[in-house]
This record gives C-alpha cells, structure tokens and sequence, in this order.
C-alpha cells in the first residue's frame, strides 16, 4: 500500500493556512516526522518562484553580529523576512530554505529548529540543512537561503 500525499499526513496539531498562503505542505505518513527538526517533506505553492539569497546575522554594515548561536539564527530569520518584504511577500511564502551551520551539532539544531518554529509557526517548509567549516565573513555561524512562491493572480 502506497501512502498519499496530502495535507491530511500533517500532525494534528497543524495550523491552518492564513487567506495569503497557498502552500500545500505534505508530510507522508510512510516517511518519519520532520516537523521536530523544523522542516517539512515537500512543499508546492501555484505562482511565480522568487529567490532569496543568503541571509545572515549582520549589522548595518554588514558585520556579523552577535556571537551567540541562537541570536544569530533569530536576526537571519528576521533579515529573511525583511528580504521577502522588499519583494512583496511573507515567510507564509517561502517552500523551501536552504541552511548552513559552522561546526553543526545537536545543540544547533535544537536552536534552529525553535527559531524555525517561531517564525513559521506549524506550517513549515522544505528544508535542507548543510554543516560547514566556514561561511562568507569571519563570526557567520548561520546562513540561511529560501525559494518563495509569488501567488498567481
């Protein structure tokens, strides 16, 4: 027997979509549950694709700020959706991140995940997730990338 995609395959606990989301989010019940880990299996949205480049802890200048792990998940979480504004548009569009962690672990992990669920809530996107040695500037230890949907007319 072969499990069917469907928004049913979510847990129960899922939010709804708002009126702008048009994310079909799937979770098969034959695959684990990646809801914990702040991701979803599969994502599709009708419309435009936007591309949004790497977001990053960083200050006016473009200097990585803070130090700390966590705070630097929560700021590139928020310049991510300051990017998705500049094109019209809201996390509630985005159906895919791509995320890279220096030096991963599962003390990161648990902190992305907890950034993920604050922002996104239960209606998470894809998400690939990459342990590397370095980033970009010296003090990056998080970047962040995502694919948005731009809703059909």
């Amino acid at each position: 027997m072969t499990a069917q995609p469907s928004t049913t395959d979510q847990p129960a606990t899922a939010a709804q979509p708002s009126t702008t989301d048009q994310r079909v989010i799937t979770n098969p019940g034959t695959l684990h549950d990646p809801t914990p880990f702040g991701y979803s299996h599969a994502v599709s949205a009708p419309g435009e694709p936007v591309f949004i480049g790497g977001q990053y802890a960083s200050d006016a200048s473009g200097a990585p700020v803070p130090v700390d792990f966590a705070a630097q998940v929560e700021l590139s979480l928020v310049n991510l959706r300051l990017a998705l504004e500049g094109v019209g548009l809201g996390l509630e569009h985005v159906v895919r991140l791509g995320s890279y962690i220096v030096d991963h672990d599962m003390a990161k992990l648990e902190a992305l995940g907890k950034g993920l669920h604050a922002h996104f809530g239960e209606r998470l996107p894809a998400q690939t997730l990459s342990g590397v040695a370095a980033l970009a500037l010296p003090g990056m230890l998080f970047e962040i990338d995502a694919v948005a949907v731009r809703p059909a007319a």
